[in-house]
């Protein structure tokens, strides 16, 4: 059956195609097509199609639905009757001792019958499409077509397990040797309608004879019992009816509830009024026994009957899955064959143009006027212009329904002569997209579209786009669209353009590849003609078409003064713009000094932190290096040691080498610890060298000496976190606490707060680190806050370091059921300041703390 090919759009091209087909109203044709079917599986197989993109596959498709045709106009009598669902029952007859209902058994004769009949009336005569033309015509551009079709036609992939075949070169195939490829299945039809009537009952067959005499026999006999109380006279007063009724499959009478007693026998239901028992006299209730015993009996039977054909039916299983699949098959031509049919169609030539030819938008049914397009194998892009209602969108759709339904197999509704290539893509951008949930305007919601029209499109793709351009400043728009024209032309696709703007049309003249076109207007009817006039730009008619519809003729003659003076009193608009304009220059150019300025003083201190930072890693680096070696040096002196007091007895000389070697490690400690002082000092030193140099700067005020103590509150290091100072340290350091650290440092690091607690304002990146006045932090902890409020934290701590030029931080969020942390991950995801962002190391916090990194402007 038609299945997807190597050749369709996948991922994002397939998204845009299938997005066309619903522009396009296809859908609507291939639920047509559907209910064309004699079949439910095949009109849900038709459903499920996609047209082909595939040269190959679609001509074969097209030559199998034209030799169907042409059956169907052959004269000879077709099949008729419904194929019901048979595919659900196939795999119950794999199951060993299984046994089909009665429907279910019928329903399946009725598919093997059936299937076979459409199989026996396709094997009438070879089907020739030159008998006639492929929709009952016999002009010669169908004969020919036909012709050609056999000649180069390839069968499309179908399973079939017992004999499969190579997809890359598929046999020519014609219908009738479709047809004599499927295996006979008519002896399973015959089976079981020797079995079955044509209404789907059990026959009368000598297996249920007897037991149905039986039956017949005490039945007799049970009324001839039930008989004999509605005769006698005794009795006949005690019942309400002569006549027995049913109660749960067994006979009762009808006994008045003040006799209660008078006869014998089992009571099985009262009635609502309570004067009437239904009674199982005694001697009823064997006869009703022995008839119920003799009824089982027969569904024992036709259980038995029903399990041995279920048998017989299931030796056909591995030929029936293939019938059945083959018969759908021929059922989706068919249903192709009689839409076809229907509308009148003729097939289209294959080439490098596309020509249509009295094209009818068969969705439109007799209110499609015919319509002309053709655009030969040189010109590639098409710009329609023209008045609004003259049916430039129309003509758009119908040339792309066409394709199609051309690619689906489908005969068009228009006239010989058409032509149409096999695109591998069909993409349109039609009609007003704008979405209110989605904050898409009319202008965006175009762009969306053509964004992934652009992407998808390539050589052999047929794009439309409908009013391009519209919906924004029109010279803006014509630019755009001048640039959306040229990336898809380069692209060598096909392309067919409506528009409205002046400019468009000048560009159709100026393009090699590119050819105007215009929809007719009838300026003494006022009205569209419907017409497409290949060559020449149309004109809008706007004014004229307003006038048509009521606008009042005051309203008219303005506009067409208007367009005489080519003047709309702008002149006044512009001067009273002009005064604006030059207050936002001023301003725009006093923001702009100001931007520089903290931008180079921003630079600067980024130079100079930089310094800093390089001369703190080349004193870590050569301290962690001397450190190594003094520890490794120490370390093979001690095992020296120690290997030679285990190795002989404790001496005065050994002591005295013990002594000697605990002191010169203690005096390389203390000489190590003066070094460390001495780098410290200096790296201080160069500390309060940058902070005069921002003082200069304007950027930041150094805490006054004398003024800081313990308890005093202030912003330490250079990303200015809050802390209090403990106590003095050693040459002049404090002991910070920040957080949970407790850190040494020198004064000018530091800047004293006031004692309100309100920071001073050091430098203009912290005036206002964030909304709120929250400062930036090292490492913000969201656990414990709803995803919300986390998220609100997160934000304002971005802002807060971009201020503060804190570039890196960490994000506790916790594990828990990972809403915290996929929300976070998500939030940074989509902020553009963020560089990277990744798990901490597992001694950090693991997969519960994330390192962010912003980008450095």
């Amino acid at each position: 059956m038609n299945q997807p090919d190597e050749h369709a759009p996948a991922g994002a091209r397939q998204d845009t195609f299938e997005k066309t087909l619903g522009l396009l109203e296809f859908g609507a044709v291939r639920e047509r097509v559907a209910d064309c079917a004699q079949s439910g599986e095949a009109a849900a197989l038709i459903r499920a199609e996609f047209p082909l993109t595939s040269l190959e596959k679609v001509r074969a498709l097209k030559s199998l639905t034209a030799q169907m045709l042409e059956r169907l106009d052959s004269g000879d009598e077709e099949p008729q009757g419904s194929l019901p669902d048979a595919g659900f029952l196939l795999p119950r007859l794999a199951v060993e001792g299984a046994a089909l209902e009665l429907e279910e058994i019928y329903a399946l004769g009725l598919f093997a019958e059936r299937g076979e009949a459409l199989r026996r009336w396709l094997l009438m005569r070879g089907s020739n499409p030159l008998r006639s033309s492929p929709c009952g015509s016999s002009d010669a551009s169908a004969v020919e077509f036909c012709q050609r079709q056999n000649s180069q036609a390839v069968r499309p992939g179908r399973t079939a397990p017992q004999h499969p075949r190579q997809e890359a070169a598929p046999p020519p195939e014609s219908l009738s040797g479709l047809a004599a490829a499927l295996p006979d299945c008519a002896p399973l039809g015959r089976e079981i309608f020797r079995v079955l009537d044509r209404e789907g009952n059990l026959r009368d067959l000598p297996e249920f004879r007897a037991v149905k005499e039986r039956i017949a026999s005490l039945c007799r006999e049970l009324e001839h019992i039930t008989a004999r109380y509605g005769a006698n006279d005794e009795t006949r007063r005690m019942l309400q009816s002569s006549l027995p009724s049913q109660r749960d499959g067994r006979a009762v009478l009808a006994l008045k509830a003040n006799f209660r007693g008078r006869i014998k026998g089992i009571i099985h239901e009262v009635s609502a009024t309570g004067q009437t028992l239904f009674l199982e006299p005694e001697d009823v209730v064997e006869k009703n026994n022995d008839i119920l015993l003799e009824r089982r009996r027969l569904d024992a039977e036709i259980r038995r009957v029903l399990r041995e054909l279920t048998g017989r039916a299931a030796a056909f299983g591995p030929v029936l899955g293939e019938f059945h699949r083959g018969v759908l098959y021929l059922e989706t031509i068919r249903a192709r064959a009689r839409y076809s049919r229907g509308t009148g169609g003729r097939f289209a030539l294959e080439g490098g143009d596309l020509r249509l030819l009295g094209a009818r938008h068969p969705l439109l049914g007799t209110k499609a006027v015919p319509i002309d397009f053709s655009m030969d194998g040189e010109v590639k892009t098409a710009i329609i212009t023209g008045p609004n209602t003259g049916g430039k969108t129309v003509a758009l759709k119908t040339a792309g329904l066409f394709a199609l339904m051309n690619q689906f197999g489908l005969a068009l509704p228009a006239a010989a002569g058409t032509i149409l290539p096999v695109f591998d893509g069909v993409y349109a951008d039609i009609g007003d997209e704008q979405s209110l949930s989605q904050s898409l305007s009319t202008f965006s919601a175009h762009m969306t579209n053509i964004a992934a029209i652009a992407q998808a499109a390539g050589e052999r793709s047929l794009a439309l786009l409908d009013e391009l351009g519209s919906g924004t400043d029109p010279e803006e728009g014509s630019a755009i669209g001048m640039a959306i024209l040229d990336h898809l032309i380069e692209k060598r696709c096909r392309l067919i353009v409506t528009t409205h703007h002046g400019i468009l049309k000048n560009y159709g003249y100026t393009r090699q590849g590119v050819e105007n076109a215009s929809v007719e207007f009838d300026g003494r009817t006022l009205s569209p003609t419907y017409r497409i006039v290949m060559g020449l730009p149309g004109e809008s008619r706007a004014v004229d078409i307003a006038a048509r519809n009521g606008l009042p003729p005051p309203i008219v003659a303005a506009a067409r003064g208007y367009l005489r003076d080519e003047r709309s009193d702008v002149s006044a608009l512009i001067r009273g713009l002009k005064e604006k304009r030059r207050d936002l220059d001023q301003r725009d150019e006093e923001r702009r000094l100001e931007e520089d300025r903290l931008r180079e003083a921003r630079r600067r201190a980024d130079l100079r932190e930089l310094r800093l930072q390089r001369k703190e890693l080349e004193l870590q680096t050569g301290e962690a290096g001397r450190l190594r070696a003094f520890l490794g040096e120490s370390r093979r002196s001690l095992e020296n040691l120690v290997r030679e007091l285990r190795e002989g007895e404790l001496s005065r000389e050994k002591t005295l080498k013990v002594k000697a070697f605990i002191r010169e490690l203690e005096e390389t400690a203390l000489a190590e610890e003066a070094a460390l002082e001495s780098r410290q000092e200096a790296l201080a030193e160069a500390r309060r060298l940058q902070e005069a140099e921002a003082a200069q700067d304007g950027k930041r005020e150094p805490a006054a000496a004398g003024r800081i103590g313990p308890g005093s509150a202030v912003l330490a290091g250079e990303f200015r976190r809050r802390g209090t100072v403990l106590r003095e340290g050693k040459r002049g350091t404090w002991i910070v606490e920040i957080g949970s650290l407790k850190l040494p440092m020198g004064e000018a690091e530091l800047t004293l707060l006031p004692p309100s607690g309100e920071a001073k304002k050091p430098d203009i990146a912290a005036a206002d680190l964030a909304a709120g006045g929250v400062p930036a932090q090292f490492e913000l902890n969201l656990r414990g806050l709803r995803l919300d409020e986390a998220l609100e934290r997160l934000e304002r701590q971005i802002d807060a370091a971009l201020l503060a030029g804190l570039f890196e931080f960490a994000v506790i969020h916790g594990k828990g059921d990972g809403i915290l942390q996929k929300g976070v991950h998500d939030f940074l995801k989509g902020q553009r300041q963020v560089a990277d962002y990744y798990f901490s190391r597992p001694e950090l916090g693991g997969f519960g703390r994330t390192e962010v990194i912003l980008k450095r402007q």
